[in-house]
């Protein structure tokens, strides 16, 4: 049996990860797909949550969740995976995102968004952000 690189097993952990999220977002036919009132394409929504901010406001952690079915789903590692983003070893599953002056949660969700649906026009659009 041939044993796979580190390289081979984080390509295979984003496949899976990327596989899991794009499935409890179902971007498949539970979504509406066109708003008659706004002409636009209905997305699905990540729900973030504020942790923590650090005490000098260049940081916050911030965590990441998906409804299906009526069931919440902690998303936060698998989009990690995606992003090359480590979990903070505070006792809260979350992403640490530097920066500041521009709204964070919207950023990460942006950029999951991008490496989610690589490729597509305006791919970092097509989830939606909201903040809980």
């Amino acid at each position: 049996m041939k044993t796979l690189t580190k390289k081979q097993e984080r390509e295979q952990e984003k496949e899976r990860a990327k596989t899991l999220i794009l499935d409890l977002l179902n971007t498949g036919a539970d979504h509406p797909t066109v708003n008659t009132i706004l002409k636009r394409v209905s997305a699905p929504t990540v729900y973030t949550i504020l942790r923590r901010v650090s005490a000098s406001g260049m940081s916050r952690d911030i965590s990441l969740k998906v409804i299906k079915g009526g069931e919440i789903y902690d998303i936060t590692y698998s989009a990690g995976v995606l992003l090359d983003m480590k979990l903070t070893k505070s006792s809260y599953n979350s992403l640490r995102v530097n920066g500041c002056g521009m709204d964070m949660g919207f950023h990460l969700v942006y950029e999951l968004a991008s490496v989610l649906f690589s490729g597509q026009e305006r791919a970092g659009y097509k989830i939606r952000q909201e903040w809980l």
